[in-house]
């Protein structure tokens, strides 16, 4: 059995979602995580009528214990792990610096900055000791530009692509590669809470992309895919923008 075993967390919308499908498509053998029990079991039942071999596994990567149990369980289920994407995470909420909350600040960065911290650490131990294996972590242009009304989620990004290099560095010498996509908009559930369901703020704001449009995930899976495979096993420590020339301007 060569197939690749790939683990994702936050598979059960949007960017994840899309990127379990692509990755069963391709004859890998996928974990898939989140916190839904009755979503996970059934997009994993979708994935296996694609004719991959898929588990779901419960898991809120703010704990420790979940994220240890994930990964572990993965490697009961399929002895190895190769591809690992840390999906999993949130905007918080939005509004200027100045409403913003010690509440917030910490829930937002439980997500985003522990929760892809606890998941590099239990995947790179696996992977270190296999001598083999690709990580990409989800971050996001406002970690790069920033953005009015969202300072926690853009710091939180920031922060996630602060350990994507750490973790490239320490993973290189074995053979371990981390990288992360930076997506710019893209057409899911997030965009629309980020414009409040405003569709003219939503035209106004694309209308400031060059490309004059939001990314369909599968655009962003892509890279993801990329990334994750051999043509790019020179690749390690970057953040790919994927913004339709946002970060260009």
């Amino acid at each position: 059995m060569n197939q690749p075993v790939v683990m994702i967390t936050g598979a059960l919308t949007g960017i994840g979602r899309a990127t379990a499908l692509a990755f069963a498509r391709e004859g890998h053998r996928v974990v898939v995580s989140g916190r839904r029990d009755e979503a996970g079991q059934a997009l994993a039942a979708e994935l296996r009528a694609l004719g991959a071999q898929a588990e779901f596994i419960r898991a809120d990567v703010r704990f420790e214990a979940d994220v240890r149990s994930l990964v572990e369980q993965t490697i009961q289920r399929f002895g190895r792990l190769d591809i690992a994407v840390n999906n999993a995470g949130t905007e918080g909420q939005l509004g200027p610096i100045t409403e913003q909350s010690v509440d917030n600040y910490e829930a937002t960065f439980a997500a985003n900055v522990l929760g892809t911290l606890l998941s590099l650490k239990h995947e790179m131990r696996v992977m270190l000791t296999q001598g083999s294996g690709a990580i990409v972590n989800l971050s996001s242009i406002a970690g790069q530009v920033g953005i009015v009304g969202g300072s926690i989620y853009a710091a939180s990004k920031h922060a996630v692509e602060g350990l994507t290099k750490s973790a490239a560095l320490e993973g290189a010498a074995a053979g371990v590669r981390v990288n992360a996509v930076a997506p710019g908009p893209v057409a899911t559930e997030m965009l629309e809470r980020f414009v409040g369901g405003d569709q003219q703020a939503k035209a106004d704001f694309l209308a400031t992309m060059p490309a004059r449009r939001a990314a369909n995930v599968d655009e962003i899976v892509q890279t993801i895919v990329f990334l994750a495979s051999d043509k790019a096993r020179y690749l390690t420590g970057q953040c790919l923008a994927v913004d339709g020339g946002y970060t260009a301007q």
